[in-house]
């Protein structure tokens, strides 16, 4: 059966992490392969950069200097890997790089979200070239394959909706059985009128997800450069540990609160399936994974703390002093999904209902200004929202020891505080 395997930005971000994919594939000859591979390093915020000079009149130079960086990078990384060699990628990258430029002139001035996939998807487009032909040239055989021609979805550009029927039909019959390595791209698709779309940001872990459920595959395997999943940020928190095992439901209960380890809309089609997720670091391949599977009976053994920074508390009141019932509410939220934004905190009372939201100035300042129109509006930024999953007694007071709450909720299973982040430490730790 076939395994999925998803290769992020850091594991192909110069020519010695690409030479390391090398060995992980051979060590899987047993099986066929579909790899996942993302845009190298930093390159999608290079090119949100150059899509911003793109569509200013007063940044052509800042434009094309950020255009030759960019094109210098990545001809750095092929030199590096082959030389001279005349199985070098160097041309067709440079042809992708003039498509690239071609794009930017050509949708300029469209719409943001439009001009977005279409110039984006070219940092996988590039990556997937030059990891193809390094394998190819150290003798795994590789199919290259345009995931745009393979990944069907809707023209909702930068947060597209798949089309799982006309996705499952291209897979199927586009990639063929008998090749023992085929290599695509994350995080991009494409409409039926051949537009490019992306699935989201970090959206790669999505489209691992997609193969594998359209495949019935095995199991997939993110590749990372940590070991596995933690039930916190170990660059904030002194004393994270790894999570051996968790179930789908609590994996996205994680990513839903803001854990950036797995993207949210990953483990739903592989639940679909039972087919079971494992995050592996490519720096050290034998230590033992996360496994993420149907199992529920590990979840609440370790509590898992998430921080979400550079968040903005909104409390919007009725100007009549009447009830802040489910039509006021009813039309808040609607506002809110109009923007693009998603509550990561939401708290009501008899006239009151507070949103806790990303501090994102192009979404949230049209937000605020449209209720502001009916409602009576206060806001507070720079704040930071704790979120533990898992609780046991008495945590969250000792989390909270010498900050103020300015809101929490708690059920069940989870918890949350909201502060100001003047207030809260560099480093935290978990208390037993």
């Amino acid at each position: 059966m076939t395994t999925v395997f998803k290769f992020g930005g850091a594991s192909i971000k110069d020519a010695d992490a690409i030479r390391h994919l090398t060995p992980l594939i051979e060590a899987h000859e047993d099986r066929p392969l579909i790899v996942v591979v993302s845009a190298m390093g930093k390159t999608t915020n290079k090119l949100e950069a150059l899509l911003a000079a793109a569509r200013s009149e007063d940044h052509r130079d800042t434009y094309r200097e950020c255009l030759e960086t960019l094109q210098a990078e990545h001809r750095e990384v092929i030199e590096a890997l082959f030389g001279d060699s005349s199985e070098s990628p160097i041309k067709r990258v440079e042809a992708l790089f003039v498509e690239l430029d071609a794009q930017h002139r050509k949708h300029r001035r469209e719409a943001y979200a439009k001009h977005y996939d279409q110039t984006v998807c070219y940092g996988e487009l590039i990556s997937t070239t030059i990891v193809a032909a390094w394998l190819n040239h150290s003798g795994i055989a590789t199919a290259w394959h345009d995931a745009r021609e393979l990944v069907r979805t809707d023209a909702c550009h930068q947060a597209a909706n798949l089309d799982w029927a006309a996705t499952a039909e291209f897979v199927r019959t586009r990639l063929a059985q008998n090749e023992r390595v085929i290599l695509t791209q994350g995080f991009i698709g494409g409409t039926e009128e051949g537009a490019s779309t992306t699935l989201g940001r970090e959206g790669s872990d999505f489209s691992a997800a997609i193969f594998a459920h359209c495949l019935d595959a095995q199991e997939v395997v993110i590749w990372k450069d940590v070991t596995g999943l933690f039930n916190a940020d170990p660059r904030r928190f002194d004393n994270a540990v790894q999570l051996e095992r968790i179930s789908y439901t609590e994996a996205t209960e994680l990513a839903w609160h803001g854990a950036k380890v797995i993207h949210p809309k990953t483990l739903g089609p592989l639940q679909e399936k039972s087919i079971p997720l494992m995050v592996r670091s490519f720096e050290t391949p034998d230590a033992k994974p996360t496994v993420i599977d149907a199992e529920r009976r590990f979840d609440s053994e370790v509590a898992s703390c998430i921080l979400r920074e550079n968040q903005v508390w909104v409390e919007v009141r009725p100007r009549d002093f009447s009830f802040m019932d489910e039509p006021r509410q009813h039309d808040i939220l609607g506002r809110l999904v109009e923007a693009g934004l998603h509550a990561n905190l939401i708290d009501s009372s008899a006239m009151r209902f507070a949103l806790c939201l990303d501090d994102k100035p192009e979404r949230l300042g049209p937000l605020i200004e449209s209720l502001a129109g009916d409602y009576e509006i206060t806001r507070q930024d720079e704040l930071t929202l704790l979120t533990v999953r898992h609780p046991h007694s008495g945590m969250m007071a000792a989390l909270s020891q010498g900050r103020e709450a300015l809101a929490e909720r708690r059920n069940a299973t989870t918890a949350q505080r909201l502060f100001h982040s003047r207030e809260c430490p560099e480093t935290w730790h978990i208390p037993d």
